[in-house]
């Protein structure tokens, strides 16, 4: 009873700017400063914000963060962090090979290419003269030349490998005036298959089966003192990449950490856009609710419907006594406040005072909300129904002599 009158509570003052453009991105930004505030990116948080908000628009309403990709640099201040368009591979492109193709088709690949040695382990060749060891290399040269001929007869001007890439096939792709590029990690070129809309490949004799990706430029960047690889106009649309700088590895990991929070926030919002305020504004709000229940309904219930409304005010407490403040003084002022009609009250823990949440731009997402509520609503019913727990006896230490 008290969770489906707290959720009602919610609903009735949500706020839902879907049709307002301007608006609704005013209540993203608004979200991902929120989400922001208490993390190692508060100083920057505006400009943070800005970039979240941007990358998970540009997702137009998926969920799948896959295709935001995040790579940090260490060097330069954080606020030296942009957002680019497309892809980027953190790989130099080889020598004597093109810098820059434009309407690339692409095969992204996890195959060896470095096949001039024999690699049955343990193998031996025994030969009764040097001519012999000649032929042995020049046949491998030759099963070489006849896997790059494989490859190239699919039209492609991009080869993306796993593996490494021996310098005999990386000159006859350069010949060929293609693209490669060598140990790509795994995790990019997953990514880089799905972004540009092609498949990895390990086997090259049907070049029909083969899905090639896409992609309108690639061009070699400079981001600080290293050199990568950048694919812009990629098949898949919604594709960025976000590069993180900083002073040093722990900032950008944390940074990482802290960006990924409000996309995941961020993305989810953009499905239900319903918002509502933060700083401890929707628990004062339920609890006011919950507690208005509790005195009209008869019985023992009474009791179980008072005690949620109380665990409710324990979040602005903990907000209160986390910034150092007089949880005590300020929840009393805040439910006085929220007997007043149409009431935007909560904490504000930069002044240390009860502020208006409108005014201040602090906002939450309704749909993270919820699943607060419910969850933590579940997680109680379930401790609840456990009435008995059985422990064992502790086990006895031998005494060693």
């Amino acid at each position: 009873m008290a969770l489906e009158c707290a959720r009602n509570a919610l609903l009735q003052n949500t706020m839902d700017n879907k049709e307002n453009t301007d608006k609704f991105r005013a209540d993203l930004m608004n979200i991902a400063m929120t989400t922001l505030s208490s993390k190692i990116l508060s100083q920057d948080k505006e400009y943070f914000a800005e970039l979240a908000v941007d990358a998970v628009l540009r997702l137009k309403g998926s969920t799948n963060l896959e295709s935001i990709q995040i790579l940090k640099k260490p060097g330069g201040s954080l606020k030296d962090s942009f957002l680019d368009e497309g892809f980027i591979l953190d790989k130099k492109i080889g020598i004597g090979q093109p810098k820059r193709i434009e309407n690339a088709k692409i095969l992204v690949a996890n195959t060896a290419m470095d096949t001039d040695k024999v690699k049955i382990y343990g193998a031996q060749v025994r030969v009764d003269s040097m001519s012999k060891v000649a032929d042995i290399e020049a046949a491998e040269k030759q099963k070489m030349r006849e896997k790059v001929q494989k490859i190239i007869a699919h039209g492609i001007n991009c080869f993306i490998n796993r593996q490494l890439i021996y310098n005999f096939p990386e000159e006859l792709f350069a010949d060929a005036g293609i693209l490669a590029i060598e140990h790509a990690d795994f995790e990019g070129i997953e990514r880089l298959a799905l972004v540009t809309g092609g498949e990895i490949a390990s086997t090259f004799d049907n070049p029909d089966s083969v899905k090639l990706g896409h992609c309108k430029v690639i061009e070699e960047i400079m981001i600080g003192e290293d050199r990568l690889i950048h694919f812009s106009g990629v098949a898949m649309g919604q594709a960025c990449t976000i590069v993180l700088r900083g002073a040093s590895e722990h900032v950008l990991d944390e940074a990482e950490r802290s960006l990924h929070d409000a996309l995941c926030v961020l993305s989810q919002t953009v499905n239900d856009t319903r918002v509502l305020f933060g700083g401890g504004w929707p628990e004062m709000l339920m609890a006011k609710e919950v507690d208005e229940l509790a005195r009209k309904t008869p019985g023992k219930r009474s009791h179980a419907i008072d005690a949620f409304s109380h665990a409710l005010q324990a979040i602005p407490t903990i907000i209160a006594d986390n910034a150092g403040l007089d949880s005590a003084e300020l929840i009393s002022q805040l439910r006085a406040e929220h007997h007043k009609e149409n009431c935007t009250a909560g904490i504000d823990v930069i002044t240390g005072t009860v502020g208006d949440m409108q005014r201040l731009g602090i906002q939450e997402s309704f749909k993270v909300k919820q699943a607060i509520l419910l969850s933590a609503t579940e997680a109680a019913e379930m401790i609840l129904r456990v009435d008995e727990i059985i422990s064992c006896a502790p086990r006895r230490r031998e005494d060693r002599m």
